[in-house]
């Protein structure tokens, strides 16, 4: 071999070692590029407990409220005026972290205690085998869905997968208590218990009136003791969680799950004076307040974004679980209205299942835009997905939810050809419009509603008549049918289950049988 020739061999192998770097360099480019995805997820939000109206005009209640940085995130992003999550907290959180719509999933009420059932059937109905203990990593656990989970494929994908705050996605001694059983890297305060023992720091946020410990918020001991609340404590965490992702050169998944706004209804002491001070009773003066104390959470993350120059690089999607806790008095006071929307938490009514919703993508959603496209919280898990650039997942169960990132980039939906669906074969406990076994279905302009225990239907044209105060199931029998059968043909598709007729002893009938829709 020539020295001429070894020469050209030392400079072939020396340009492909630099393009080899400069290739590799190139990937950690690309996955440098991912953005952070934060998921600011709200407990008992109702529509209106906002200074944001997601209506076509301002109400009495959006002035109540004091929430700015609410505000801020509608004039930085997108806002949605017809976003949906189920009535109850489990099921929507099993929907957000599956992709799966509840009828689906089977997980159609909350769940606390493994194997038990929290809620007494109403009179006249058996409760299905329904999926009690949550969702699980495995198949091994009865009564649950064995799921391929949001957090799991994120982080399979480069990403810092974080819980900070309520979890609620699984029964006590079941695997899924845990949330990095479910896939995410780091949990700060989420378990089995779907409400904290206590706001107070001084209190160690524990239920000083109960024997029990299952509602104290774990991972937090470093703060007992200390006059902090519990809003307050999370948002810090979720902040430190965060620059450690970022020292870690990691893109991060943030789910900061606030327990606000779920009871108990303790006032947080930044706040409510001045909602006392404005003549609110103490109640919900108290509730105001936590609203407020959400809003600075979500305020301090827009600012800590800002000043570690994340923000460009970071999607914020704002949502709640289910609508306001408006169906339960406390102390004679109803702390949620949900005004102009009927009933609240528990509810297929408006009041129960649209929600807040705003989001934020930098450099695709257009500033102070608005959109009233329908949204349902199984679409979160595709669009999460797509967002972070993940388009080869597998997952052990079948995905109902529909990206809406094209929403996000600016098209146009069809809401007359988009039906969806809700399916709750369970007993919530308090009664209210629109609370009870039932099945739902909301395409275009119209809702009907299906109920287990007498097969009756309400019929809505919401469009105008948003306060569902007009029941046209009589007027328009021909409308109740064809929503009867394309709710039925789903609840088929999904092997929905339907509670059991203790009278007869047999199941309840779809909503498109003869002996249904001749009543």
């Amino acid at each position: 071999m020539t020295k001429s020739f070894q020469k050209i061999l030392f400079l072939c192998g020396v340009f492909v070692a630099f393009t080899s770097c400069k290739s590799t360099k190139n990937n950690q480019a690309i996955t440098a590029k991912q953005p952070n995805i934060i998921l600011f997820l709200v407990d008992d939000m109702g529509w209106q407990d906002t200074s944001v109206p997601f209506w076509t005009e301002k109400t009495p209640l959006n002035s109540r409220y004091h929430t700015p940085n609410m505000e801020r995130l509608a004039k930085e992003g997108m806002k949605f005026t017809q976003a949906y999550a189920t009535p109850i907290c489990t099921p929507t959180r099993v929907s957000l972290m599956s992709g799966m719509n509840a009828a689906r999933h089977r997980v159609t009420n909350w769940t606390f205690k493994r194997d038990t059932l929290m809620v007494a059937p109403p009179a006249g109905l058996k409760m299905p085998e329904w999926n009690l203990n949550g969702a699980q990593s495995s198949d091994t656990i009865p009564r649950s869905t064995y799921i391929t989970s949001l957090p799991e494929i994120l982080k399979n994908n480069g990403y810092q997968t974080i819980i900070v705050g309520k979890a609620h996605f699984g029964a006590f001694k079941t695997p899924s208590a845990d949330p990095t059983n479910l896939g995410f890297d780091i949990n700060i305060g989420g378990h089995a218990a779907g409400q904290p023992g206590s706001y107070y720091g001084t209190d160690n946020f524990r239920d000083l009136n109960r024997k029990t410990t299952d509602y104290d918020v774990p991972g937090l001991e470093k703060y007992h003791g200390k006059d902090i609340f519990l809003t307050e404590a999370l948002t810090q965490e979720a902040i430190s969680a965060m620059d450690d992702a970022v020292a870690d050169k990691k893109p991060f998944y943030l789910y900061l799950s606030q327990y606000a706004l779920h009871t108990p209804i303790q006032g947080d002491p930044r706040f409510e004076q001045k909602y006392k001070d404005a003549g609110l009773d103490p109640t919900e003066a108290n509730y105001a307040s936590l609203i407020e104390g959400m809003d600075k959470s979500l305020g301090d993350i827009l600012d800590h974004l800002d000043q570690k120059n994340l923000s460009k690089n970071t999607i914020i999607l704002f949502m709640s679980d289910n609508g306001g806790l408006s169906a339960v008095e406390r102390g004679g006071v109803k702390h949620t209205h949900n005004k102009p929307l009927s009933s609240g938490k528990g509810s297929v009514h408006e009041g129960g299942i649209r929600e807040p919703m705003i989001v934020k993508w930098p450099g695709i959603t257009t500033a102070n835009s608005t959109t009233d496209d329908f949204v349902i919280i199984e679409d979160y898990f595709p669009t999460l997905l797509e967002m972070a650039g993940i388009t080869k997942y597998k997952t052990v169960q079948t995905v109902d939810g529909k990206s809406f990132t094209p929403i996000l980039k600016g098209k146009k939906q069809d809401n007359n050809t988009r039906a969806l669906f809700w399916h709750y074969p369970n007993n919530w406990g308090p009664t209210g419009p629109g609370i009870g076994a039932s099945s739902t279905i909301r395409k275009g302009d119209w809702k009907l509603i299906y109920y287990h225990l007498n097969r009756s239907f309400e019929l809505f044209n919401i469009t105008n008549d948003i306060g569902e105060t007009t029941n046209l199931a009589n007027q328009d029998p021909n409308k109740v049918k064809a929503l009867a059968q394309e709710l039925s043909a789903y609840l088929r598709s999904v092997n929905a289950q339907m509670p059991t007729d203790t009278n007869t002893n047999t199941l309840v009938p779809w909503p498109d049988s003869d002996t249904v829709l001749r009543k």
